[in-house]
């Protein structure tokens, strides 16, 4: 009982911590998490089915609109998708089974030279419903024009990831004089713990100070 009513205590002074944070702050925070995100090609969701680059490519297609599409490439692959494109199009009104096959093809280039743009490789498109639920948030948050739901889903998280490092090492402390190995697990649960609150700390510090670089 004693434990939970620490473990809960300690949940509320983390989420009040965050609460606590200038607007400013908390908004950053949520920027340099999704930016960490968006960076790391594990997380990348342009790959997928529900993806952007899948939706601006379908609404292109339905529209006889290919420029829809070119945000997402550079301009010396222009020409490329251009030409996919024309050729997707023109079949989209015959057979449904060879249309079908010809706009899966458009879909996988474009995603592919997207990707090669950023220094990605492309081992196909992902099923709709695979993206992490924190980038399915930040795209319905530019969707819906508020970010209020997404920094108080990303405040729940990042307070309950504190609360369960802390709780890792506090149950370790009891045995990690007890064996080396005891001891070794003591020392890997503190380090990602302590490691946690540092990357939080310099995010809060560099906007503090004024020195927080800008997001791209």
């Amino acid at each position: 009982m004693r434990t939970k009513r620490k473990s809960s205590v300690l949940e509320n002074q983390s989420k009040r911590f965050i609460q606590l944070m200038p607007s400013r702050v908390r908004t950053f925070l949520v920027t340099a998490v999704l930016s960490m995100l968006v960076i790391s090609p594990a997380f990348a969701h342009c790959d997928s089915y529900d993806g952007p680059v899948v939706k601006d490519a379908l609404q292109a297609l339905e529209t006889n609109n290919v420029a829809l599409v070119y945000k997402w490439i550079n301009t010396e692959q222009e020409a490329e998708i251009s030409a996919l494109f024309t050729k997707t199009y023109n079949l989209k009104k015959g057979d449904k089974e060879i249309y079908s096959l010809v706009e899966k093809h458009f879909l996988e280039t474009l995603i592919r030279l997207h990707r090669q743009t950023e220094g990605f490789g492309f081992d196909g498109i992902k099923a709709a419903g695979t993206t992490k639920p924190i980038v399915q948030l930040s795209d319905k948050a530019i969707e819906t024009g508020n970010v209020e739901n997404l920094i108080n889903q990303l405040n729940g998280h990042i307070a309950k990831v504190v609360e369960d490092k802390y709780n890792a090492v506090k149950e370790l402390e009891k045995v990690k004089n007890e064996s080396p190995e005891k001891g070794r697990d003591y020392v890997k649960a503190y380090v990602m713990y302590t490691h946690s609150l540092e990357a939080i700390h310099d995010i809060v510090e560099k906007v503090a100070s004024g020195h927080a670089e800008h997001g791209h």
